[in-house]
């Protein structure tokens, strides 16, 4: 199962913030175009989101993401590490929510 991955603008700029760790973190997040159920499904004010998680010199990090069932797309939203990275992802999902209707 082949899924296109899409980052918004918000996330490549949580990447550009990790500088020289930014390309293992797109290594782990590519993961995701074979498998975007690799992450764990989140509830209550992210419910339909998901999040992958992944290490980085011995630091947690997580990527929140939405898959598209629809167009076969992943669309990872947000990047970061794990400390305050539910509440700061829960802020964004509403965002993205709110444009999308």
């Amino acid at each position: 199962m082949n899924f296109e991955l899409h980052l918004t603008k918000s996330a490549e700029k949580d990447l550009t913030k990790l500088r020289g760790l930014a390309e293992e973190a797109v290594r782990a997040i590519l993961a995701l175009k074979q498998n975007p159920y690799l992450g764990h499904q989140l509830k209550g004010s992210l419910l339909g989101v998901r999040a992958l998680e992944f290490s980085l010199k011995g630091v947690a990090y997580r990527a929140a993401y939405i898959i598209q069932e629809d167009d076969k797309t992943c669309l990872v939203f947000m990047i970061g590490p794990h400390e305050g990275f539910y509440q700061k992802a829960a802020r964004r999902a509403k965002a993205l929510k709110g444009r999308e209707g």
